[in-house]
């Protein structure tokens, strides 16, 4: 099975770009699933229905979301409606929308997972004990899983890595727009890499205008975030797994317009 994951789409330069260079991707790649995290492509905070609708549209199969899942009210009642949007498995029982879905298409079942960190972010349950007990319930389906780790300390991604280490076929870091190096397979076969980085406008802090984030840590003061725009990339993995479930490859996905 080959998977493309798009990173952190951020504002309307991001998800543009994924609209100008997904198809050049799906015909570079040939995935049989795309996936993509969007939690920031509504104005770099949050997802609207609308927007969840074209990026759906767009050819991604799976979104995921994050810590701005809830920032969006009009998400909520669509994720019910939308199977196919995933908030973090880890958040409270009783929270709208579901952590996970099986997906199926040409003869091949995919299952994605989101969780979403606690170091530096408190909110959410344990997402180790979390994601634990969803893999009991996937016990026995001949599966290919793939989780999103959106979280901001690369420790506990790292010690998620190691924990699903066999048990899933790629545990892949989003969360920080800022890509790392260290994509790998692990030791029992799981595909890695701590950030994916950011899909959205390159001369920017993570997203941001960054005479604003330069402000706010010269201040302290609160500002007023806004995309920037300009030049735009698409940053993401592909991932290729072999039919025993665990990855054969991995690399790192980077295009500008």
């Amino acid at each position: 099975m080959r998977i493309l994951m798009i990173a952190d789409i951020v504002g309307r330069p991001g998800r543009e770009i994924v609209y100008l260079l997904l198809g050049e991707l799906r015909e570079k790649y040939k995935p049989h699933f795309i996936i993509a995290n969007a939690e920031n492509a509504a104005g770099g905070l949050g997802l609207t229905a609308p927007i969840a609708k074209d990026l759906l549209a767009s050819g991604i199969d799976i979104i995921t979301l994050g810590n701005h899942t809830w920032d969006k009210k009009d998400l909520i009642e669509f994720m019910e409606i939308e199977r196919r949007i995933i908030r973090p498995l880890n958040y409270p029982p009783g929270s709208p929308g579901k952590g996970s879905i099986v997906l199926e298409k040409e003869g091949m079942k995919l299952a994605v997972i989101s969780l979403l960190g606690r170091v530096f972010i408190n909110e959410g349950d344990c997402p180790f004990r979390a994601v634990d007990e969803e893999l009991k319930k996937l016990e026995g389906e001949n599966l290919v899983k793939i989780v999103d780790m959106h979280a901001e300390a690369s420790s506990e991604k790292k010690a998620m890595g190691y924990f699903l280490d066999g048990r899933v076929s790629a545990v892949i870091g989003t969360h920080t727009h800022i890509s790392t190096t260290d994509f790998q397979i692990l030791p029992a076969g799981t595909a890695y890499v701590t950030d994916i980085g950011m899909t959205g406008p390159v001369d920017s802090v993570i997203g941001i205008k960054k005479e604003l984030i330069i402000q706010r840590f010269l201040t302290q003061l609160p500002v007023r975030f806004e995309v920037a725009g300009g030049k735009a990339q698409i940053e993401g993995a592909f991932i290729e797994i072999g039919d025993d479930g665990k990855a054969i490859a991995i690399q790192r996905i980077l295009e500008t317009d």
